[in-house]
């Protein structure tokens, strides 16, 4: 277990929250240009999986962060805790949490893991801190952590456009099974942007026939529909997206195609059962694959809710003199 505490450990009686974040996949991505700030303008249509990382917070006198995986960082720099530390500064509180990453959700890999737990973060914080504050303000918070982050304090299936922080609810109607398939490279978001060439922006229709597509509730049109234009970018450098892609293809999936700015690409299935064979067909020794449902409702999920009496005890299996008791 890798640990970060920011100050020291806090003790006495407490509340636990436990939430699942979830992944998102890019049903839709187009670069429509580069804006006068550096960034680039883009149109995406996002859609939250199943597959999710967890998060357990705790009341405590500092702010802390534990996760389960090597890879993932613990500074203060994690989205987690930067998460943390601006919706405390924001708030003018002096809180702290101890939290608790259980990644599953893999890390630079074009599904939105770092940013759904920086939103959860602030979503979770602002009820066990009783902050009380509406979405829209979380919502001008999240921007500052990352384009994805806002999409995952709303709805599970959205139009995002400007950085992608300007959302349009889409109906969530429709369940589609698909199959996530990871090469455990990393990419990093920012290396990718910056190859982007005007070769590669579009003028934004792909989104709006996606939509189109969505509200047919046919999954052979929204696999017709596909399209991620940083493939465009990324592929020539990592042929191990087209050789994904291929493979979901001839396992039976409908359509294929990459997610964010990979590497990780998915591909449509018929149902869920029909995802879990093409996962099965798939499987390589140096790929992840999962088989995953779509997700209608909202991409962080509250599991459980408890008051906790902390205590001062042995040493745990993580060499901490942490215990958390129900109350």
């Amino acid at each position: 277990m890798l640990a970060y505490r920011a100050l020291s450990k806090g003790s006495g009686r407490g509340r636990r929250l436990v939430l699942n974040a979830s992944a998102k996949v890019n049903l839709t991505l187009e670069v429509l240009g580069k804006r006068a700030d550096g960034y680039h303008e883009i149109a995406t249509v996002l859609q939250a999986v199943d597959l999710s990382d967890r998060l357990m917070l705790d009341d405590a006198d500092s702010l802390e962060l534990e996760t389960d995986i090597e890879g993932v960082p613990t500074r203060a720099d994690n989205l987690v805790l930067r998460a943390a530390t601006l919706l405390r500064n924001a708030a003018g509180v002096d809180r702290g949490a101890r939290i608790r990453l259980e990644k599953r959700i893999p890390v630079a890999a074009g599904l939105g893991g770092g940013s759904s737990d920086a939103a959860a973060t602030l979503w979770g914080l602002n009820r066990l801190w009783r902050l009380r504050w509406g979405s829209e303000r979380l919502v001008d918070l999240a921007v500052q952590l990352g384009m994805d982050a806002p999409f995952f304090l709303g709805t599970g299936r959205a139009l995002a456009t400007g950085r992608g922080e300007r959302l349009k609810r889409l109906s969530a109607d429709g369940a589609y099974a698909l199959v996530l398939v990871n090469p455990n490279r990393p990419l990093s978001t920012g290396e990718v942007y910056a190859r982007v060439t005007e070769a590669v922006f579009s003028d934004g229709a792909r989104g709006q026939a996606m939509i189109e597509a969505l509200a047919r509730r046919n999954a052979a049109l929204v696999a017709a529909s596909l399209y991620n234009g940083l493939e465009q970018v990324v592929e020539p450098a990592n042929p191990v997206i087209g050789h994904m892609k291929g493979a979901l293809l001839g396992a039976g999936a409908l359509g294929a195609v990459m997610s964010g700015s990979g590497p990780t690409v998915f591909g449509i299935a018929r149902s869920l059962d029909h995802a879990r064979q093409i996962r099965t067909r798939v499987a390589r020794a140096s790929w992840s694959c999962w088989s995953v449902r779509t997700v209608s409702g909202a991409p962080i999920r509250l599991m459980r809710s408890e008051s906790t009496v902390e205590h001062r005890g042995p040493l745990d299996d993580n060499g901490s003199r942490w215990g958390v008791a129900k109350r």
